[in-house]
């Protein structure tokens, strides 16, 4: 069997093993809708029998049908013929058994507590239908958990995409908005709000479902930013060439990170200190200059970003790819400019507002 086939059988399977509360919830209102309606042609039925065949007036045959579904043992409201007289056993019958069905099916719904796991879809709904420049976080695995704590710690607004039943309980026990489904399907990802989304994360243990999640994301809204995880060189290739605009591998950068923690240990804990953690004082952002920014035309001598601020220039990445680090006071601010600075929240809220920024992404 080819690779290709192996993954689409094996992504059939996870959606078709996820059997959630969700699901039971929609399957429970259906089948609860179906007993309603079923009823509900069982009493028109009747009335129409009664109305039709006896001759009665409406409001006779409906109050017949009534007493009758009902089983309270009323005599009957106007004689019987013999044909009518098996028609309402039939209809006593129909009745139990319609009555009794909706009746399980409510004291399940009760005893599972389906009912408010119905209200807490709404308020999840209504929560991501209010988000917009959101982050939509595909996956809550061991590599998922520690992105959802960065975004946390930098008041990100996110939704995660998680299909096992699990984790999906973990994220929500963390207070976190989570989707149960397959994040390479189009409906989770339109339910998370992609069209509103500033970008996605796919984090998916598998490199073809990274794939398909960054193909349906970019179909769906092509001005997204995509992140993707890959464990090969292959899969890195194809992930940019589908439209990732960055992808990581854990094992190529836990191998650099390991080496410079073995031959740069001050320089590693240095970065770590201000790139993660929720407790650092210090913090790296980036800012793009738009064309309204009061600094364009102006040197960073000029501009006193640093003086007004507090907060650190590193690196300045032009329009056109080139990379500037440690830029000096002579260097001239241009409209494109990404800027990598360094400083506290406050610091670079403050640039933030000074420079008058569109955020990169």
């Amino acid at each position: 069997m080819e690779t290709s086939e192996l993954n689409e059988r094996q992504r059939t399977l996870s959606r078709m093993a996820i059997a959630t509360s969700e699901q039971q919830y929609h399957r429970l209102r259906k089948q609860l809708s179906a007993g309603v309606a079923g009823l509900a042609g069982i009493f028109l039925m009747g009335t129409l029998w009664y109305s039709l065949v006896e001759k009665w007036t409406w409001i006779d045959a409906a109050y017949m049908t009534t007493i009758t579904l009902a089983t309270v043992g009323y005599s009957e409201t106007h004689p019987l013929s013999e044909r009518s007289r098996l028609f309402t056993i039939w209809l006593i019958a129909a009745g139990i058994l319609s009555i009794g069905y909706i009746a399980n099916r409510f004291t399940e719904a009760l005893i599972q507590g389906y009912f408010q796991e119905g209200i807490r879809q709404q308020r999840r709904r209504r929560a991501i239908e209010n988000f917009k420049d959101h982050y939509i976080l595909c996956s809550y695995g061991r590599m998922g958990y520690q992105i959802a704590l960065e975004f946390e710690a930098e008041n990100i607004p996110f939704v995660i995409i998680e299909s096992d039943i699990s984790h999906v309980e973990d994220a929500r026990q963390h207070g976190y908005i989570v989707i149960q489904g397959d994040a390479t399907l189009d409906e989770c990802l339109i339910q998370a709000g992609i069209s509103r989304a500033v970008c996605v994360v796919a984090a998916l243990p598998s490199d073809a479902e990274n794939l398909y999640t960054i193909l349906s994301a970019k179909a769906l809204n092509p001005n997204i930013r995509a992140i993707a995880r890959a464990s090969s060189e292959e899969a890195i290739q194809k992930l940019k060439r589908v439209g990732a605009n960055a992808v990581v591998s854990p094992y190529v950068t836990g191998g650099r990170r390991l080496a410079a923690a073995a031959l740069r240990p001050q320089v590693m804990d240095f970065v770590d200190g201000i790139i993660t953690g929720t407790d650092r004082s210090f913090f790296l952002d980036e800012f793009i200059l738009g064309e309204r920014s009061p600094c364009i035309g102006h040197t960073l001598r000029d501009a006193k970003l640093r003086v007004k601020t507090g907060a650190l220039v590193l690196a300045i990445r032009r329009a056109d790819g080139k990379l500037i680090g440690g830029p000096s006071g002579e260097t001239v601010l241009a409209p494109g400019d990404l800027l990598i600075c360094m400083g506290t929240s406050e610091q670079l809220h403050a640039l933030n507002q000074l420079l008058m920024v569109a955020r990169p992404y």
